[in-house]
């Protein structure tokens, strides 16, 4: 897990404009096949719980988890790890408002769109909406987050908007609070409440 993080580390640099000898020289030695694309730390969180619940050691796998910093690097990762780079397989978690630009990159890099799984929203909606919204709240509560909620709900900002919706604002209103119940709502699943596309994305690994 730990050399994976190095070649997590050295994708990220290169994909940010740095030398790419280090992610090539890692991901030989430890026989990266695929590579996860996902668009932020909490999807990755979510990633990485289910991974440990499922008992699946995705590093022993030759699976990296990349999280881009957002939809619109794509096709910088796409062309440095797919067909024209390292000649990884790639496969991906994405929002359906940004499935264009995955579309677009996997397209140009010449690896298959299907192996990208799609959320409605993203990825929080469809793990709240899996769990159910009375559940979330109960997890905010034990998360000692119940005051904040609280008051975020009398914002007349938010006043009269579906409660998962609600919910789904909330997680990302301070800074790594998505990342923290990236996990925790994974955690809290069922093993039936997987919801599909992260479901799929696991049965496609």
């Amino acid at each position: 897990m730990v050399e994976m993080r190095a070649f997590q580390d050295a994708v990220g640099a290169w994909a940010s404009g740095g030398p790419g000898g280090a992610a090539e020289e890692l991901a030989g030695r430890l026989g990266v096949r695929t590579a996860v694309l996902l668009e932020g730390l909490s999807d990755l969180a979510a990633v990485e719980a289910l991974a440990e619940r499922r008992g699946r050691d995705l590093a022993a796998e030759g699976v990296c988890v990349v999280a881009m910093g957002g939809a619109m690097s794509v096709g910088r990762y796409a062309d440095l790890l797919g067909p024209a780079g390292l000649g990884l397989r790639l496969t991906g978690l994405c929002d359906e408002r940004e499935r264009p630009f995955f579309d677009r990159a996997l397209e140009r890099a010449g690896t298959p769109r299907r192996d990208v799984f799609v959320c409605a929203a993203d990825l929080e909606d469809e793990l709240i909406r899996a769990l159910g919204t009375a559940t979330v709240e109960e997890i905010v509560a034990a998360e000692g987050d119940l005051r904040p909620w609280q008051t975020f709900l009398h914002q007349p900002a938010h006043a009269g908007s579906p409660r998962h919706r609600q919910l789904r604002r909330f997680l990302g209103t301070k800074k790594g609070r998505k990342i923290r119940y990236g996990r925790l709502l994974v955690e809290a699943l069922a093993p039936q409440q997987v919801p599909a596309p992260l479901d799929d994305l696991f049965a496609s690994l």
